[in-house]
């Protein structure tokens, strides 16, 4: 792969294979796009319900989470602040 990659390897990469317009390159990318969403391996309705639920909770307990840690500096500095004056 790397002497492929030094001399050109004459893939469909390579400069002489390539569309020359803008709109033949569009197509391509477009073809290429398809071509690369055919090789994902896309998760089950199942899988997808599970990773949603953990990302929701997740979420929402680092929400509280920051929202009390919030909530506890702000009274520790306003209690500080006015002692100061």
């Amino acid at each position: 792969m790397a002497t492929e990659v030094m001399t050109g390897g004459g893939g469909a990469g390579s400069p002489d294979l390539r569309p020359r317009g803008r709109i033949a390159r569009f197509f391509q990318f477009l073809r290429d796009v398809r071509n690369e969403l055919r090789k994902v391996t896309w998760p089950t309705f199942d899988e997808l319900k599970k990773a949603t639920t953990v990302i929701v909770i997740f979420v929402s307990v680092l929400g509280i989470l920051i929202g009390l840690m919030d909530t506890f500096f702000q009274f520790v500095f306003v209690k500080l602040v006015a002692r100061l004056f």
